[in-house]
């Protein structure tokens, strides 16, 4: 068991911050790898080097285990963000990080829709208002028939929609679970569903690393260690304060990956993309408080991976 550590909400805020600008850091290096490999090398190796982290961390600590309560949630959870995580990829090589990143964070508002069509929860008026909102905020940043993005929306759209399920799996389940278990379980699923992708794919994937300059291998391994980082900050984050002080500043991502998409690229989103991701941020915001408040009223323990929505 994981005992109570002593609350910092400052410290939980800055850890949290830190988290979301790891994600956002990873998808810029993913849009920049996305030249020279891949998305089989690329959503691999993120797996591949998440599950080896993880198996480390949970071998050199005693209170941890490998052992599951529940393997299969572990098996479905882990597919849903694999499958998440590809479209996240893929959308990444076609579109900018801060358009791309807000679309994605529409999952708490997915996550609503999932609930009443799976869970047949009720939702209420607020929510649905929400999650229009949310919504209208997506199409502000797609602009359908402006040219600007184009049919490439539709992968993050998918990528958020899976994440949803991936969400709410996570929040039955993940309360049973030790946090480290589950992010093991994250990771070596991951890796189960790429390899035979990157074999299918790719003819000679290690002469492809082997052959790629030391400057792209590190981009590549900066992935891995970026999407692990943010996943083990989060859960620090999370022992320091309650997880419905921390929740909005999760939207940090938004502004840290359009800093990364300009520094890199030179891409800064115009007007209207900045309205339309205000409008996400504060919808999702909201979604995201309005189902931590819930789950605290229904006495349901809010875990690090239970509240994680930026994950990839």
């Amino acid at each position: 068991m994981i005992g109570e550590p002593r609350q910092n909400p400052l410290l939980g805020i800055a850890l949290v911050v830190a988290a979301a600008s790891c994600f956002a850091m990873m998808d810029t290096t993913v849009r920049y790898i996305g030249a020279f490999f891949s998305v089989a090398i690329v959503l691999w190796m993120r797996y591949a080097l998440h599950a080896l982290a993880m198996s480390i961390w949970i071998a050199l600590s005693p209170d941890k285990t490998f052992r599951s309560a529940n393997p299969m949630f572990q098996i479905a959870r882990g597919a849903l963000l694999a499958f998440s995580s590809s479209m996240a990829f893929a959308a990444l090589r076609r579109m900018p990080v801060a358009e791309f990143t807000a679309i994605v964070m529409l999952t708490p508002l997915a996550a609503t829709l999932l609930a009443r069509i799976w869970l047949h929860e009720r939702v209420s008026r607020l929510r649905w208002l929400l999650v229009a909102g949310g919504f209208i905020g997506a199409l502000i940043v797609i602009r359908p028939g402006s040219g600007i993005i184009g049919w490439a929306a539709l992968l993050p759209l998918a990528a958020a929609v899976s994440n949803a399920g991936f969400q709410i799996l996570t929040s039955r389940f993940a309360p049973h679970e030790n946090p480290f278990t589950t992010n093991f379980y994250t990771g070596a699923t991951g890796m189960a569903i790429a390899t035979p992708i990157l074999l299918a794919i790719v003819a000679d994937p290690i002469d492809t690393l082997l052959a790629a300059p030391a400057v792209q291998l590190g981009a590549l391994a900066a992935v891995a260690a970026l999407g692990t980082t943010g996943h083990l900050l989060l859960i620090m984050a999370l022992g320091k304060a309650p997880a419905s002080t921390l929740m909005p500043f999760q939207y940090a991502q938004i502004a840290v990956a359009a800093l990364g998409g300009y520094i890199v690229f030179g891409v800064v989103p115009d007007g209207w993309g900045w309205v339309g991701m205000a409008v996400i941020a504060g919808c999702g915001a909201a979604a995201a408080w309005l189902n931590i408040r819930e789950a605290s009223q229904q006495r349901r323990p809010i875990t690090a991976v239970a509240a994680d929505t930026v994950s990839e």
